[in-house]
């Protein structure tokens, strides 16, 4: 009996030293494939566990040959995982949890150019909807990556939505935005105006910033970057949440959000709608806006999966411009003379009001093991515009406007017939319209074609119309507006017939509100638009390719795209049909052609082919170490607005394709306390065209560069440090030396389109201007209990420079620093803590630091001038905001 006994305890002791063992793994965000350091990895229904490092890596002896791990991460989705034996379980992908839009359907997986879907590496920042819901507050959504290397953001002070962002020194217009893939940079200048994209604060599910080349597939030529805009889609699993924000100056907002979950039969609806409202930091800045978003989502079966996306944010808001830091000193930092009241009731002249609904149809296909094909079909139809004066501006002693005597002079005019240059005059605010419908279809087709070597190839199809004009905004008491516009022929001759030539009149009566709402629904007719209307064409095609080999050491890949872009113009407001001319028009006399009869004059079709490649490689000798090296160059096509001069029909001679060549290596370092990278990057940008705007005693011009010639070299960068769990440090700097090459061709134009002046000028050696070429931050984060934590981060701004364009000796601003500071208490609710209750309170620039922001002139100090920190006071600009606060209270069920 006694040897059957030590018989059984030697087989169980042997059992048991069989069954210990090692399992190894890596925990990554889901979405932006980031890793995430200090999740928790506990084997189910014991306390064996352990956390990741810093790249998401784990380690985990366990005595039992099955069972499952239970892997969570604050904010994400815990799931359980499976393991039969030791060794590696590979990647674990979290999900964000009760983050606005929890348990997302991923959609557009082949479009959506993500870092982590290429395994040669980049320079790349990624933030998590955490961070965007915690620290964003009332900021635009640019302010999320303002803790990232060679990232400048400015301009906050113009009002909600109006900041400006630029990637190592490149302004937003040559840095690509994407929307789940989806290109969404102006198609006629480039530019992005954050306030049509506020509701991106809402739905966003993460934000990824590739600086440089990046890992975008399609067919675009970003110079300074690539910035993934990451919504969620339709959700898992049913819940919803609501929350309520308050801040400095009045503001408040208010979201809610609900989702069904998806049923057994494959479909699922999401839904949010947000409120906000402001009075703006300075004065003369309200604001008001809505966010909508409504996902349908539709799983037939695993190898499809269907979403239909529609999200828009109408809103309006009161505008503060550039002016004098003189003017600034004498009225208080949050001075703004764009404003006034009348009969005690506040009015502002200028304020911007868009509605940009954007639906998409996403389509993933997962055609057998080694294929799946990505489509997304996308459409916005953009309404909008901003309003300014138009006529005899009168103003107060402190400059603002004084609608009082503008309605005391209006009523005197004769019939309340007021008009531009005419015999009544008078003053009306106008509103310059850009409405546009826009359409496109990418697609990828993803092929695995070994264990080593993958192929992606596809296209991507936009079109774009757009059309501008003037309508009168508000009459101010007067009954009607007149305006004549002297025609031009096809040649863009003004004295087409006789010495005075040809012209026609244009006498408005209706006015049209500026409202987001309303300039999506209303019409506006041809013979009650102002000053000019002209239609444009865009059109773009492109085909894209990337192969990209890789082993557990050594990965390369190589990209390429063709694509053709289109252009016509159309205006048929100051051009006329020469018979039409002849039958109509009579020397020196006032006869003038009836508004609305005159066809107009279609411009030539411009067609500008382009090309881009791009290379690298890369080398990891340890799982502690990488290098990597990419190259690439772009001959991109110029904007449309670049390419027709002055917004005539006249195309620009000396607008060619912008060559753009750029080289970049990395090093990465990594372990369980230290993680860090460096960067260095070139990027030549030669035959650019720039355009820059000014306003000077309330006169708008506009500056355009024509064969200008950039070089930017730079060192970025970033690490972090976890000495112990809860405690997180991060860093960041980067060192830029941006210079304007050779010579350029500089014209300048007023607001109404008229060219001031031509002139030749050297400007090589020229500073960049408009981001700080020296930055630096420090962050820390500190979870003090698990329902308590707290974070700070410090940044610091050196070397920058006016934002003039190019010019051979620019002037360099005062450098500054400001700190931010926030804490979140998190109360797990309900009998089972599975809904959540949270306040998260943020107070940016903490010291209330002073400082300049931007210029947007380069005023040298001269003899008896003043200064204000060494700066001439006839310089203009803006100065960033001072001390603000915001507190949310979100609840998630």
């Amino acid at each position: 009996m006694r040897k059957i006994y030590f018989a059984f305890v030697a087989l169980f002791m042997s059992a048991m030293a069989f069954s210990q063992g090692t399992i190894t793994g890596t925990v990554v965000d889901g979405e932006l494939g980031g890793p995430l350091p200090g999740a928790s990895v506990m084997v189910k229904g014991t306390s064996i566990g352990t956390s990741t490092d810093f790249d998401g890596n784990f380690t985990l002896e366990v005595n039992q040959a099955s069972g499952t791990l239970v892997v969570s991460y604050i904010g994400f989705v815990t799931k359980n995982v499976a393991f039969s034996a030791t060794g590696s379980v590979g990647s674990i992908s979290l999900l964000p949890d009760a983050e606005e839009l929890e348990g997302v359907v991923v959609v557009g997986t082949g479009i959506i150019d993500l870092a982590a879907d290429r395994k040669t590496p980049i320079a790349v920042s990624s933030i998590p909807v955490k961070i965007i819901q915690e620290k964003i507050g009332t900021q635009d959504v640019t302010m999320t990556l303002v803790n990232t290397p060679s990232v400048y953001v400015s301009g906050q002070a113009g009002g909600f939505g109006d900041t400006n962002m630029r990637v190592r020194g490149f302004d937003q217009d040559n840095t690509a935005f994407l929307l789940n893939g989806q290109p969404i940079n102006g198609m006629e200048d480039g530019l992005m105006y954050w306030s049509n994209w506020s509701g991106l604060n809402d739905i966003a599910s993460g934000v990824q910033i590739q600086r440089g080349l990046g890992s975008s597939k399609l067919a675009i030529s970003s110079v300074g970057g690539t910035v993934n805009f990451v919504t969620k889609a339709t959700e898992m699993d049913a819940g919803g949440f609501g929350y309520a924000t308050v801040a400095n100056n009045n503001y408040i907002k208010t979201s809610a959000g609900y989702n069904t979950g998806v049923s057994d039969k494959g479909w699922g609806l999401s839904v949010m709608l947000s409120h906000w409202q402001g009075d703006g930091y300075n004065e003369g800045m309200f604001g008001e806006g809505q966010t909508y978003f409504i996902s349908l989502g539709y799983r037939p079966n695993t190898n499809h999966n269907f979403n239909f996306l529609i999200t828009g944010a109408p809103q309006f808001h009161d505008q503060n411009f550039t002016k004098p830091i003189e003017d600034y000193l004498q009225y208080g930092m949050r001075y703004n003379n764009n404003w006034g009241t009348y009969g005690g009731q506040y009015i502002t002249e200028r304020r911007n009001f868009y509605h940009k609904p954007v639906a998409n149809l996403n389509w993933d296909w997962t055609i057998d093991d080694t294929s799946s094909l990505s489509t997304v079909l996308y459409a916005s139809w953009g309404n909008g515009g901003g309003t300014g004066d138009r006529g005899s501006r009168i103003r107060t002693a402190e400059g603002r406007i004084d609608y009082d005597a503008i309605y005391a002079f209006n009523n005197s005019v004769p019939n309340g017939a007021g008009g531009y240059f005419a015999a009544g005059g008078g003053y009306v605010t106008r509103a310059s319209m850009n409405l546009h419908n826009w359409y496109g279809l990418i697609s990828n087709f993803e092929k695995q074609l070994s264990d080593n070597l993958s192929w992606n190839v596809g296209f991507d199809l936009r079109t774009y119309y757009g059309k501008h004009f003037r309508v009168v905004s508000d009459f101010h008491g007067l009954k009607s507006w007149q305006e004549d516009i002297r025609l031009r022929d096809q040649n863009n001759n003004h004295e087409i017939y006789g010495t005075y030539g040809t012209y026609k009149r244009v006498i408005a009566t209706e006015s049209f509100r500026p409202s987001g709402w309303a300039a999506a629904f209303d019409s506006y007719p041809n013979d009650q638009r102002i000053a000019y209307s002209n239609d444009e064409r865009i059109s773009y095609g492109g085909l894209f390719t990337q192969l990209e080999y890789s082993t557990d050491q050594f990965s390369a890949f190589f990209q390429g795209s063709v694509s053709n872009q289109y252009h016509q113009r159309f205006d048929p407001y100051q051009y006329a049909d020469q018979a039409l001319i002849n039958g109509t028009s009579s020397q020196g006399t006032d006869e003038p052609i009836p508004a609305g009869i005159t066809d107009g004059v279609d411009s030539e079709k411009v067609n500008n082919f382009g090309y881009n490649a791009k290379a690298g490689f890369s080398y990891n000798p340890t799982v502690e170490h990488s290098f990597y090296f990419n190259t690439g160059y772009y001959n991109r096509q110029p904007y449309h607005d670049n390419i027709y001069l002055n917004f005539t029909n006249q195309v620009n001679p000396l607008t060619e394709n912008e060559k753009i060549f750029g080289l970049e290596a990395g090093y990465s370092y990594s372990s369980s306390i230290f993680s860090g990278s460096v960067n260095l990057y070139r990027t030549s940008w030669k035959d650019r065209v720039e355009t820059t705007s000014d306003v000077v005693d309330d006169v708008v011009t506009y500056t355009s560069n024509f064969g200008t010639e950039q070089l930017h070299t730079g060192v970025e960068l970033d690490a972090k440090v976890r000495p112990t769990r809860g405690l997180t440090f991060n860093g960041f700097a980067s060192i830029g030396d941006w210079q304007y090459k050779g010579e350029v061709v500089t014209q300048v134009t007023d607001e109404d389109r008229n060219v001031i002046g031509t002139e030749n000028e050297d400007v090589d050696g020229g500073k960049v201007g408009g981001a700080a070429q020296l930055s630096g931050g420090l962050g820390v984060a500190y979870r003090i209990t698990d329902m308590i934590s707290v974070d700070s981060d410090f940044r610091y701004y050196d070397n920058l420079y006016a934002d003039v364009g190019a010019i051979k000796e620019n002037l360099e601003l005062p450098s500054f620093h400001l700190l931010d500071a926030g804490v979140t208490f998190n109360f797990p609710v309900g009998i089972d803590k599975t809904k959540n209750l949270k306040i998260r309170a943020n107070v940016n620039n903490v010291l209330d630091k002073e400082y300049i922001s931007r210029l947007t002139t380069a005023n040298f100090v001269e003899a008896g001038d003043v200064t204000y920190e060494g700066i001439a006071v006839s310089n203009q600009g803006y100065f960033g905001l001072g001390r603000t606060w915001n507190v949310t209270l979100r609840y998630d069920f």
